[in-house]
């Protein structure tokens, strides 16, 4: 089983590395683990944020983990505080069943999670529109 740990990824520039820390252990079955990008804004709720949770399926024959992604944009109002103007949201649901072998699911997994992380799945998640 996985500890929560901070987690360094890169911003858009290529370059820039952006750690997200790990602020919220998961305590159990379907109790979210808690990330939050604290380089952004100066509340909790203006900070960027991922939750993981994991729980069996009914007859426990897979693990189904679902995950959450916000990333807020702020705005500065003439009043001088801080507020949200709009928020991109990206959800992810992954089910792994039991019965399969580890290298299955290992090669699954990092082939899936490389397929997300590929410049055309970016790209169009960027622009809203999947590729024609």
């Amino acid at each position: 089983m996985p500890t929560l740990a901070n987690i360094t990824v890169k911003k858009n520039d290529g370059v820039t590395d952006i750690v997200w820390t790990g602020v919220v252990p998961s305590s159990g079955d379907s109790s979210p683990a808690v990330w939050r990008s604290q380089t952004v804004g100066t509340a909790p709720g203006h900070q960027p944020q991922l939750t993981l949770k994991s729980r069996y399926n009914g007859p426990k024959t897979a693990r189904r983990l679902d995950g959450d992604a916000t990333f807020p944009s702020l705005v500065l109002g003439s009043d001088g505080k801080t507020s949200i103007a709009d928020r991109l949201t990206f959800n992810f649901s992954a089910g792994v069943p039991q019965g399969m072998s580890t290298t299955d699911i290992n090669e699954a997994v990092s082939q899936i999670c490389n397929l997300v992380a590929a410049t055309l799945i970016k790209d169009s998640i960027k622009t809203g529109f999947a590729p024609t």
